[in-house]
């Protein structure tokens, strides 16, 4: 007799504490505190309970009602041990099972079918059942919302008191038995298989005329009340007492047989083949060598003891990614270690319901042999019953598309089997399980793939096209089998065709199905379920394009922080994936490119834009906290104005302590920004964003992102009417346009730029496009026409108070004179250029500043002062990180060494100048370079060498002349 727990709804609603009844005073608060007891540890929904209530009638007030019914109980449940918890979308009751009669009910249950027919197992069925005090909840009013959970109860009462039966008769306690039975047939009397029960425990008792009479009894009744005869098998039985026959154990013929032969020694299932559910294997699996050998290796029978406990394969992986094949090619694999037979289940757990767990038990218990009356009623009973089925024929279960951890748990076996679960969400709470996720396909097996399914030598001939459509693909294997289905039904096509269909975005989900594969379907179930703040966070993740983004993205998204939990949540159900750690320590998601194009289909509305143009705002502002921390900030054009969001300060100022390495970690993804800000339609953002990325490109001569950065924004400003965007974008491509010797575009561009900074007044603006004039009219060797542009953009930096353009104004015009070889002109600009950049703390304007001293000394024919300078500004460029600046510093410096008669070092940093001057296609520095390095070898008498280097010189001094247009 266990002791009486401090809840009971099998019979009249009991709350007890410390050996006394409480009292719930109310019917609606007992309403209430039964509904939740019979769901206990479960959420219960608030429609239910209100439904419960007020019976289809609820008030206005209803919700509010239900909360102070919820508080009032909540005073009584907790000195019985007891607590209701609140939900989103209900409530639930937490209490421990041995405090419930019908959790613990079902536990004694589930024991005893695991016990076997033992004296054990009837001792635990005995206490089980003294559980009952009547009918459940029997002085309550009657609840549709109850009838499923009653019915089921009231079943699970009659299956224990049946197998009670059949388990002392297989103990011998015949008498026991032959009054449980006589107790149920009183509740149930026309149950023939409890007749058939009864008679034969009597003939075997010694009681041969009680079981003739017994026969008689239920004859008459059937046919007086119903007009029938009895059954096949009551009858076989009267037949089998008349005869005196050997009759088997009554345990065998019990209706409530779970297949395990008492007191025979048979085993479980007996006569029942052994289930091989395993789907085929896939024909043409390809690649997955490594997880293959861990999973075989870790499901192998011959590495784990027989009475341990299973062994439980994870593998998860986002929609389409081949967790399924790969999982039945490894069952298959180690299938003849697993003689005794093979379960496959599909638990649905993409699909808007996935599959109850009752249902999978069930469909399991029937596979090996459990049917009709002996399939236990409830879960627990039905989890039992399988792993004692499984305890002595271990067997591979395969549980395919798990929702979660929760269904699994309900499938695995006891000890000895292997179980194989593949899911989406990647299920960790399962204690020793392997975990093995899955990506998509390298490079070569994706290609391997392809080719087994269209033709090696068809995907040879075009191998172009071929890695073009993985590539569109994104190398997932659901993606590209359905691609070589669709080439393979078309043998007249040629690879490109299904190429050129594929380039569209807006269209590849559409191309890519085939019969009753496609890549769309398993996105839509596999996202259908996500609401509220993770449908909105993973379709912005996948409007952010294919560069890994930074976990503050969904603060942003959402407008709230710290929203790590819906970022984790995608993560788990395998729509985001964590990219690695950038060298800030902050964690990178990716969305595969196959799911942003879904992403991107079904964002749009003034919410999702609101989301992204928070995010950029994010960006710009983060990009212009790190690039106030640049070294150089010099004819930066940020817009003024508010942000709709930012980061906070204390993690700005975190990450973007190091500005260089933040931006190198944020690089790809701030271009990507650009991109979709510029698509979007969001040109303020666009530019704003581009703007920002300047004194960094600058600063790393990342002269392509540069250029495409402000010519997407360029556009998109100008579609939207932003004549200060336009200006901006069109300084900037100036600027490129300049480093690249492309001198007539630089001078119209920066024109353009001038005329709109002088339309808008704004005189900063103006300055730095005059600036770019002056370098414009300098290079192409009006240097007269330069001063006086310098001068006038002096006179306006002066007069807005930007003393950062001073500085470089006044060092414009010192190297102006010194190219007018004006030495004492020269001297005095660069002086008080120099001056002012220390003043203010303007390390890189020094180092450019400290290179032009070093030319002047030079023409001056002070060699170990020209050297100095030189020296310091390399020093200055490298620790900044400038290898643009950093190279032309070094040239001058190697030229001076190779002049002075250091010809070794002096040639050494020349060629490693000229390096870097080809990294990053600097062809003006490059002809320079060859020019000196020609003149040294020729110096040092090694003719061939310098003839080399010279005639380099000269050709690339050619290209630039041809290569530029003649500036107005």
């Amino acid at each position: 007799m266990v002791d009486q727990p401090a809840f009971g709804v099998l019979g009249p609603l009991q709350v007890r504490a410390a050996d006394r009844s409480l009292r719930v005073g109310g019917t609606k608060p007992r309403l209430l505190l039964a509904t939740l007891l019979l769901d206990a540890n479960q959420v219960v929904g608030s429609d239910t309970l209100v439904e419960v209530l007020w019976a289809g009638n609820p008030p206005s007030s209803a919700t509010a009602n239900l909360r102070t019914y919820v508080s009032s109980l909540r005073g009584v449940l907790g000195t019985a041990g007891a607590r209701i918890a609140a939900h989103p979308s209900g409530y639930a009751l937490e209490v421990a099972a041995e405090r419930l009669d019908l959790l613990l009910f079902e536990d004694l249950v589930g024991r005893a079918r695991a016990a076997g027919r033992t004296e054990t197992g009837a001792a635990l069925l005995r206490a089980a059942l003294d559980l009952w005090r009547g009918r459940p909840l029997s002085d309550l009013p009657a609840s549709p919302a109850w009838d499923a959970r009653l019915r089921a109860l009231t079943q699970a009462r009659l299956g224990a008191a049946e197998e009670l039966v059949a388990t002392q008769l297989a103990v011998g306690e015949h008498a026991c038995a032959i009054d449980g039975l006589r107790e149920l047939i009183g509740e149930h009397p026309y149950r023939e298989d409890l007749w058939q029960q009864l008679i034969l425990a009597l003939h075997r008792g010694g009681r041969r005329a009680e079981a003739l009479h017994a026969y008689t009894v239920i004859r008459q009744q059937l046919v007086d009340d119903l007009g029938i005869e009895p059954g096949q098998d009551l009858r076989e039985a009267h037949a089998r007492v008349l005869a005196e026959d050997t009759l088997p154990d009554p345990a065998v013929s019990s209706s409530i047989n779970t297949g395990v032969g008492a007191g025979t020694g048979a085993a479980p299932g007996v006569g029942v083949p052994p289930p091989h559910q395993l789907p085929a294997d896939v024909a043409d699996f390809t690649g997955r060598a490594a997880a293959v050998a861990t999973l075989t290796g870790f499901l192998s029978a011959g590495e784990r003891q027989p009475d341990g406990p299973p062994a439980i394969a994870v593998v998860v992986g986002p929609p389409g990614v081949g967790k399924t094949a790969l999982a039945v090619h490894c069952a298959h694999a180690v299938r003849p270690g697993y003689p005794a037979g093979q379960l496959h289940l599909c638990l649905g757990g993409t699909e808007e319901a996935p599959a109850d767990p009752a249902d999978l038990l069930a469909e399991a218990l029937r596979a090996l042999g459990v049917g009709g009356a002996a399939m236990p009623p409830t879960v627990h009973e039905r989890s039992a019953l399988y792993r004692s089925l499984l305890a002595e024929r271990p067997m591979l279960v395969l549980l395919d598309d798990a929702a979660d951890a929760a269904q699994v748990r309900a499938m695995l076996p006891g000890s000895g089997s292997a179980v194989l679960v593949t899911s989406q969400r990647r299920v960790t709470e399962l204690p020793g399980a392997l975990l093995l996720e899955l990506d998509v396909l390298p490079p070569g097996e994706a290609e391997e793939l392809l080719g087994r399914i269209v033709g090696e030598r068809r995907v040879a001939a075009d191998r172009e096209a071929a890695l073009a459509i993985l590539d569109a693909c994104g190398h997932l294997p659901l993606a590209i089998r359905i691609a070589g289905a669709r080439l393979a039904g078309r043998p007249g096509w040629p690879l490109g065709v299904l190429q050129r269909r594929l380039a569209d975005e807006a269209a590849r989900l559409d191309e890519l199905r085939a019969g009753d594969l496609e890549v769309r379907g398993s996105f839509e179930r596999s996202t259908r379920r996500l609401t509220g703040e993770a449908a909105t966070a993973f379709q912005a993740f996948g409007l952010l394009g294919p560069a890994s983004v930074p976990g503050w993205v969904a603060d942003a998204v959402l407008g709230r922080p710290r929203t790590e939990a819906v970022v984790d949540s995608l993560v788990d159900a395998s729509l985001l994936r964590l990219a690695g750690t950038d060298a800030l320590g902050q964690p990178r998601y990716q969305v595969h490119d196959l799911m942003r194009c879904q992403a991107r289909q079904h964002a749009g509305g003034a919410a999702q834009r609101r989301a992204i143009a928070r995010v950029l705002d994010g960006w710009a502002g983060a990009a212009g906290h790190a690039t106030a921390r640049l070294p150089t900030t010099l004819f930066s054009l940020t817009p003024e104005g508010p942000a709709s969001w930012s980061l906070p300060g204390e993690t700005l100022a975190q990450l973007t302590a190091d500005p260089l390495a933040w931006f190198e970690a944020e690089r790809e993804s701030l271009v990507e920004a650009v991109r979709l800000a510029a698509g979007s339609g969001l040109a303020g953002s666009a530019w704003k964003l581009a703007a920002a990325l300047v004194p960094y490109f600058d600063l790393h001569c990342r002269l392509e992102e540069w250029r495409l950065t402000h010519r997407l924004a360029l556009d998109s400003a100008r579609a939207a009417g932003d004549r200060r965007g336009e200006a901006a974008m069109l300084r900037g491509l100036g600027q490129v346009c300049l480093y690249q010797d492309r001198y007539a575009e630089a001078d119209d561009m920066l024109r353009r730029a001038r005329a709109l900074f002088r339309e808008l007044g704004d005189a900063r603006g103006e300055a730095i496009s005059i600036c770019g004039l002056g370098a414009v009219s300098q290079f192409s060797g009006r240097h007269l026409r330069a001063l006086g542009s310098f001068r006038h953009a002096l006179a306006m930096f002066l007069a807005v108070g930007d003393r950062g353009g001073e500085a470089y104004a006044r060092q414009a015009i010192g190297r102006i004179f010194l190219s007018l070889r004006d030495l004492r002109q020269a001297s005095r600009w660069l002086e008080e250029a120099l001056r002012l950049a220390r003043e203010l703390g303007d390390t890189h304007r020094e180092g450019c500043v400290s290179m032009h001293l070093g030319r002047l000394h030079d023409m001056k024919a002070d060699a170990g002062a020209a050297m100095r300078f030189q020296g310091r500004a390399l020093d200055i460029f490298e620790r900044l990180g400038d290898r643009h600046c950093g190279a032309y510093a070094m040239q001058s410096l190697g030229g001076l060494q190779a002049a002075n008669g250091e010809r070794s070092g002096g040639s050494d940093r020349l060629r490693a100048s000229l390096v870097i001057f080809q990294q990053l296609g600097d062809r003006s520095g490059e002809a320079a370079t060859f020019q000196t390095l020609g003149e040294l070898y020729r110096s040092a008498g090694r003719s061939a060498l310098a003839s080399h280097y010279l005639h380099r010189a000269v050709e690339l001094r050619r290209e630039l002349r041809e290569h530029r247009s003649p500036v107005p």
